[in-house]
Order: C-alpha cells, then structure tokens, then sequence
C-alpha cells in the first residue's frame, strides 16, 4: 500500500557520512526533510544538493533538518560534502536499500533502454509528530529545497 499524508513514516537508523547511526526517532520535535537522491557528485544530485545547501539558512532558521540518503558509502558522502560545502547530513542506504525500499523510493528504473534497480529521486517532509506532511514524488533537483519551503508557507 502507498505511503499516504498522515502515514507515519517508516523508522530507521543509518549511518551518516562520518560513520555515526543516525535514528528518525531520534529527531522526533522537529521537521525532517528526507531525500533519496541516486548518487554522490552527480549532476542532477548535485544541482539538488546545492539547492538544500543554498537554502540551508531558511530550514536551519525553522529548525528543520535536512537528511539526504544514497547507496553511496560514509567516505563517498564525505567527499561530496567537502566539494559542496554541504552544511547538513548525509545518510548511507547500501544495497538492497531497505530504508529506501519502506519509503517506496528504491525499484526498477529506465535508462536508455536498460532496465535495473536503483534508487528513486523522491522527498518526503516529516512533521514533528513523525508523520508524512508532503510526499514529493515527481522532484525538480534542481529546485526541491526552494519547492519544499514554499510549499511549507516559508520562503522568505
């Protein structure tokens, strides 16, 4: 069944790019934005890293963490962040991504005519109480952090 508005979103715990657990419970009383992006130094990835970081002010000032999550490994994540400045976490989902999997956002994608499982480009914003405030499944990289804050009623 589909992840609804409301649902409470799937738990999880992993490891961020410094090797440390990272547990959603954990982060209960604030929002938390997830999104599950391919990987690492990408272009469309690092378009939407950048737009997270150029915004980071707006979602630190609102007190809403930002959580990205890839099959990339600790060291990869590490190395991103330092190229980008990247001011906010990143989580490791290593094959067969399960925490990816129970947010519907791991499958069978298309690539020029190839077929193979991989990790979707999709958002989720989770209210303090731990449930699904938007869903976003259909992601402009390039401007999922500026989307997100609009549509949360917080742009400046």
């Amino acid at each position: 069944m589909a992840l609804q508005i409301g649902d409470p979103a799937p738990d999880f715990t992993l490891p961020d790019q410094d090797g440390q657990p990272v547990a959603l419970k954990d982060l209960r009383g604030q929002r938390v934005v997830i999104y599950f992006y391919p990987k690492d130094d990408t272009p469309g990835c690092t378009k939407e890293a950048c737009n997270f970081r150029d915004q980071w002010d707006s979602f630190k000032s609102h007190g809403i963490k930002v959580l990205g999550i890839s099959k990339d490994n600790a060291k990869s994540h590490a190395k991103f962040i330092d190229k980008y400045t990247l001011p906010f976490t990143l989580l490791s989902d290593s094959e067969p991504c399960p925490v990816a999997e129970s947010y519907e956002s791991y499958g069978l994608k298309k690539f020029m005519g190839r077929e193979y499982m991989g990790m979707m480009r999709h958002t989720f914003v989770i209210d303090a109480d731990g449930k699904l405030e938007k869903i976003y499944k259909k992601v402009k990289a390039a401007t999922m952090a500026d989307d997100i804050l609009k549509d949360l009623e917080l742009a400046g």
